[in-house]
């Protein structure tokens, strides 16, 4: 039941459903996976831009708070009467309404007026500086940006801030002791006259409100399976030091670092990374960009990511829904396989019934009703198939009987050749050699010499026939040696140079290729080629040409030689085509043609397991073509030949 036609039926229709079906998925899944990524890796591209405007938002904020407090005459007069209480004041003011982390007031000289924590009671510079506001004394204008402040400057703005600064790095066991900030250094002027900067900042470190502003604004701390669906982190260097991704502790993970890859993008590079990465505990599309300092170095990066999870959720259950669309396909064609095998197999069966019946000999089977579809089409080529096969077997039987005829006849006359050969033989030697001895008298009449001698020349034409008569029973053998074809080509041709000339016929020898060399009986084969010049003279007028042509062939039967011998006699009739390959057949005068020279030429060459062929045309001459083997088994073949068909060209 499984090998049977019904089953194969039902199992292609299967196979179908199940081929479109995992295709279905495998592409559906990866135009959801593209899809969902391409999805992805835009709106976190986008969160990233919004990420980056809230974080240089909270630069501009305190820029602008700077701006205005720096503008008012009393906060002036303050600076240059070194009034530290009421700078102090302000300072503390400007710090709740803004939250910074630290500010001060720098005079011109650069030495420290009054800062947030009043630690500044005495003007003093301060430990390495505050980098933003040396930069906007030198430059005299306002600067903000991201500084980097070492454990100095924050031991002198603020120790909580040193403190709040240290960070331990996870995994290792480093600390981190500086700091990365956002602040904002504003000029104080006094007409033309610069007086001093006001400056301000937040430290990073440990900070929650940007990357929490963040989450609350981009992603509206959406939670999806305990996760926070979306994340921000800013990175000093490859350091986190704010974060709103949790740990596996479910407390924020300061101090956890960045990928190797990440770090060589964003902070060598200098370029943006897109694209889904593992962060800290689970997977996340991610955003990454580098942060830069007021000198324009890189020192930090600025994250986004979004958890992977929502969308590789949404993506299963659509794979779901499409692999139970394939399930339902599945079924629905194992219905439809069974219900279209049994309509298809009736007349199919019918078929194979009609089939039995005729290898049981009756060749008018019924093989039911004609159907009206494609089968209808199978079982009238059956039925014409049938009469075919009646016509066929009839033409087989005749020609078997045609073949057996011939066989039979070419045998007989083989036998016949080989004793009239044998018993003609011995008579005629002794008729000839007594016509020679008598020729060879001084005192033999004139008129009798002439009739001895025309007795001798028939004598010879008789012994002529006998041999060929013996060549055409296959009595001789071969006598194969190695040679070069072309060579004895050349020699047979030389031979015949001058009855050409005589004839006046072109006689023409052209060789192709590289040449094996072959095991061939010499003289036969030389007595083939003669036989084919002198055939093609025969039918060829003065003024014609004949061609021989010589080159490498592969046929089926392996590798080998052709001889090509082409003339523009007269041709052959196509009425006369079919009785060429008979022995002693032959188109020219009494006396002139015995029918055996191209029979016993084709023998020679079946011998040595070639072909020969002709194509003619009358009018427009013949071509004679025989192949040769290079690969042969000469005694095996001869041996074989004798009982083997033969193929006879007559002359």
């Amino acid at each position: 039941m499984l090998y049977s036609t019904r089953s194969k039926l039902i199992f292609s229709f299967l196979s179908v459903a199940l081929l479109v079906g995992i295709v279905s998925l495998i592409v559906g899944w990866q135009l959801l996976y593209d899809s969902f990524l391409n999805e992805a890796n835009n709106r976190v591209r986008q969160d990233l831009n919004v990420a980056r405007v809230i974080y240089d938002d909270r630069v501009t904020a305190i820029r602008l708070s700077l701006e205005t407090t720096g503008l008012g005459t009393d906060f002036n007069n303050a600076i240059q009467t070194r009034n530290r209480v009421v700078l102090k004041t302000r300072l503390e003011r400007l710090s709740q309404r803004v939250g910074l982390d630290f500010a001060g007031i720098m005079a011109a000289d650069g030495t420290l007026v009054c800062s947030m924590d009043g630690n500044s009671a005495a003007m003093h510079p301060i430990p390495g500086n505050m980098p933003i506001a040396d930069a906007a004394l030198e430059q005299r204008r306002t600067v903000s940006g991201t500084v980097v402040l070492d454990r100095g400057m924050l031991e002198a703005e603020n120790p909580d801030l040193a403190q709040r600064s240290r960070i331990l790095t996870r995994p290792s066991e480093g600390r981190e002791t500086a700091g990365l900030a956002i602040a904002s250094a504003v000029p104080v002027m006094d007409k033309d006259e610069m007086i001093g900067t006001l400056y301000g900042g937040m430290l990073l470190n440990r900070d929650r409100s940007i990357v929490d502003k963040i989450g609350g604004t981009v992603f509206r701390n959406e939670v999806y399976q305990g996760h926070h669906v979306g994340t921000a982190t800013i990175f000093f260097n490859d350091l986190r030091i704010s974060t709103n991704v949790l740990g596996k502790d479910n407390q924020r993970a300061i101090g956890t670092l960045a990928s190797r890859e990440v770090t060589q993008r964003v902070l060598v590079e200098g370029k943006r990374w897109t694209d889904r990465a593992f962060v800290v505990n689970d997977w996340y599309i991610t955003a990454y960009e580098p942060i830069t300092d007021i000198a324009q170095r890189r020192v930090g990066m600025l994250y986004v990511g979004v958890l992977e999870a929502k969308y590789r959720d949404v993506r299963q259950k659509s794979l779901c829904v499409f692999a139970m669309i394939t399930l339902a396909g599945v079924t629905l064609a194992i219905a439809l396989g069974c219900l279209l095998a049994n309509r298809i197999m009736r007349p199919v069966n019918q078929l194979i019934h009609a089939s039995m019946e005729i290898s049981s000999g009756n060749f008018s089977p019924d093989v039911g009703p004609i159907c009206q579809s494609d089968i209808g089409l199978l079982q009238k080529e059956f039925i014409d198939m049938t009469h075919a096969l009646v016509r066929r077997d009839q033409q087989h039987r005749e020609e078997n009987e045609k073949r057996l005829i011939q066989s039979e006849k070419q045998a007989s006359i083989g036998k016949l050749a080989a004793g009239v050969a044998h018993e003609i033989n011995n008579p005629l030697t002794a008729v000839l050699t007594f016509t020679h001895l008598i020729l060879r008298r001084k005192d033999t009449p004139e008129e009798i010499r002439q009739d001895l001698e025309t007795i001798a020349l028939e004598t010879e034409r008789v012994r002529k026939i006998v041999k060929g008569l013996l060549d055409f029973s296959s009595q001789s053998r071969l006598d194969t040696e190695t040679l070069n074809l072309g060579r004895l080509l050349k020699e047979s041709i030389r031979l015949m140079e001058n009855q050409a000339q005589i004839s006046g016929v072109t006689l023409s020898y052209h060789s192709r290729g590289e040449l094996p060399m072959l095991a061939l009986d010499r003289n036969q084969i030389q007595s083939v080629m003669i036989n084919m010049i002198l055939n093609a003279l025969d039918a060829t007028g003065p003024g014609g040409k004949i061609e021989i042509v010589l080159k490498p062939a592969e046929r089926e039967h392996g590798k080998g030689v052709e001889i090509s011998v082409k003339d523009t006699g007269t041709g052959v009739a196509p009425e006369h085509m079919d009785r060429i390959f008979d022995p002693f057949f032959t188109t020219k005068e009494v006396g002139k043609g015995t029918g055996l020279g191209l029979a016993v030429s084709a023998g020679i060459i079946h011998r040595h397991g070639g072909k020969i062929n002709v194509e003619s045309k009358p009018g427009k001459g013949s071509r004679f073509t025989i192949w040769l083997p290079c690969d042969r088994n000469t005694e095996m073949r001869m041996n074989k030949g004798r009982s083997n068909e033969r193929t006879h060209v007559g002359d």
